[in-house]
């Protein structure tokens, strides 16, 4: 059966204006990296929202408790702007069950060029594919539970909590 990707925006997705300096949302680069990074891991992609992940809503994160729970795969990735991933982690382990659910963002948007982006979402299907269920964060070459993980705001790096 088929990964299934959730895409729900973050630096991951972001762009760059050079007449404005700000960061947009245009559309997934998803396929593009898929392709990129050769991937022969059969995937279905679905795109849930393309936000800043602190303008993400309680609603929002119901909405991803929702497609998690409602897809026919047991492996997911979701992609998601890392200041609030460790939030949508926890809710999403307290109300999905018997799913491996990995969420990965970046540091730096896809665009680019020098982004992470690419490394945590190889990492990401990998973890997706080995560990059991459950609600994990993937970043950095790293696994985190969602118990157990928060962004470093001074590092930029994830660790574990305890």
């Amino acid at each position: 059966m088929a990964i299934r990707i959730f895409i729900t925006g973050g630096t991951f997705d972001k762009e760059y204006n050079e007449i404005t300096g700000q960061l947009y949302f245009n559309d997934t680069h998803m396929h593009d990296l898929l392709d990129l990074g050769r991937c022969k891991v059969p995937v279905e992609i679905r795109t849930l929202m393309m936000i800043d992940s602190l303008e993400m809503t309680d609603e929002d994160r119901e909405l991803i408790v929702h497609q998690c729970n409602n897809c026919e795969e047991d492996q997911l990735v979701i992609t998601h702007g890392t200041d609030t991933m460790a939030e949508t982690a926890v809710k999403l382990a307290q109300q999905v069950k018997n799913k491996t659910v990995v969420l990965t963002g970046a540091m730096i948007p896809i665009k680019f060029g020098s982004s992470d982006g690419l490394f945590n979402l190889g990492s990401a299907l990998a973890f997706a594919q080995t560990l059991p269920p459950g609600v994990y964060v993937a970043m950095n070459g790293r696994y985190f539970t969602a118990d157990n993980v928060r962004k470093n705001k001074q590092t930029g790096m994830f660790e574990e909590v305890k």
